[in-house]
């Protein structure tokens, strides 16, 4: 009997089971799943006896229409695989697809499930569609049937309107990402209102206006959107997350425009009713004006005018005494504060030259140059220099100059004698 290393049982186990499980579909519930990193998804089938390891790779994982979830019953299609440096085999998964429903039916439960709880389609954070528009910018295939009948249409309810067309894919898998960098640069077009649409097709044709990233340049303008894509049956996650949705594209125009008959019949009726009330107040007017004239003509105006001066002459010279009787007395009462300042002020600046007179007298007495004058000597007394002032008879002193110091009792001090 031949003897095998571990490497090779585990090479002939991998031959083996992948020469055997080319292509197989595998169903089960999904559990442990993994979003890693790097893009590969890793997780685990399993039924109510076993479960298989299973790993994804970002390539595959990027064609999915749906996220992967704990707990779902899916379809795997793949083939299995050995990893030989650990001796374990698991299936390498090539597709995925719900069991019992369609793969894009469960995308799109999911990402609306996802906003939803992130308040994207709140009542609350939708912006009103403006009464008054005079630019829209359209979000769409210019090749399509759709802007046409937009441009139609809006032609017949209101001429004056300017419409911006921002030409961009509206299917295939570059789609999404085009159709919302036209968005965030429509957005920033200054319209009145934002249409994003397309015509009718099959929910693949529509899936671009299913897609996240879609929905996501909706919520962030700041320019009102009406989501117009399809037909009146169709409902897609754009229409959840917009101002407004439209069940067409030439039905969002009739929705926000109004249609220019009636808005002519309505300023008729206007007009008709302002000319009426005019008439009225005019009238009121000037049946008032009669009655005032007829007043003041009884009243004699004049004279009350004449009168209301002479009381504003008496009330004025008889606030000028108040005030000057008021002034006379404040007069009084400051003056003995005034002489209370002036008399704080001299002392306070007597006192300022007496420091001011002592600081001289100091800074001279420590001039160096004073010890360099022939006859100059100081007087020192318990270290310190100090004037004749200072010292009494008795007192032990020092007399010096710059150059020699002698020390001396007092005998006496006297003044000098004129």
């Amino acid at each position: 009997m031949q003897t095998l290393t571990v490497s090779q049982i585990n090479e002939q186990i991998k031959s083996l089971l992948e020469s055997t499980f080319i292509q197989i579909r595998v169903e089960g519930e999904l559990s442990r799943v993994t979003y890693h990193s790097s893009g590969h998804i890793y997780f685990s089938i399993k039924d109510e006896k076993s479960s298989l390891s299973c790993v994804m790779f970002r390539s595959n994982a990027a064609r999915l229409r749906f996220r992967l979830e704990e707990g779902q019953h899916v379809v795997l299609g793949g083939s299995i695989t050995v990893y030989v440096p650990r001796g374990n085999y698991q299936m390498m998964v090539q597709s995925a697809e719900p069991y019992g429903a369609g793969a894009l039916a469960v995308a799109f439960e999911q990402l609306k499930k996802r906003l939803q709880e992130e308040g994207l389609f709140a009542p609350e954070r939708k912006r009103p569609i403006p009464r008054t528009i005079r630019h829209i910018a359209v979000v769409t295939s210019k090749t399509g049937a759709a802007i046409q009948d937009m441009i139609r249409v809006a032609g017949k309810r209101w001429p004056l309107l300017r419409i911006t067309m921002v030409d961009t894919l509206v299917q295939g898998a570059e789609a999404a990402e085009e159709i919302a960098r036209h968005i965030a640069y429509a957005d920033r077009l200054g319209a009145d209102v934002l249409i994003v649409g397309r015509g009718g097709g099959s929910i693949e044709d529509l899936w671009a206006f299913n897609e996240e990233v879609v929905a996501r340049a909706i919520a962030a303008c700041k320019t009102p959107v009406v989501s117009a894509v399809g037909h009146e049956v169709d409902t897609l996650i754009s229409d959840f997350v917009a101002d407004m949705r439209a069940p067409t594209p030439s039905a969002a125009m009739e929705q926000i425009l109004p249609d220019r008959v009636e808005v002519l019949y309505a300023l008729d009726e206007m007009m008709n009713r302002m000319s009426q009330r005019m008439h009225q107040i005019t009238a009121l007017k000037e049946e008032n004006f009669r009655h005032l004239l007829s007043r003041l003509e009884q009243l004699a105006i004049s004279r009350r005018i004449a009168m209301r001066l002479k009381d504003l002459r008496m009330l004025r010279e008889s606030l000028t005494l108040q005030i000057r009787r008021v002034l006379d007395a404040k007069s009084a009462h400051l003056e003995p504060i005034a002489s209370q300042i002036c008399s704080a002020r001299k002392a306070a600046l007597n006192r300022k030259e007496q420091t001011l007179r002592s600081m001289v007298e100091q800074m001279e007495a420590l001039d160096p140059r004073h010890k360099l004058r022939p006859g100059y000597v100081q007087l020192v007394k318990g270290g310190r220099a100090v004037g004749l002032d200072k010292v009494k008879a008795g007192d032990l002193v020092a007399l010096q100059d710059g150059r020699l110091k002698a020390e001396a009792r007092i005998e006496g001090v006297a003044p000098i004698e004129g």
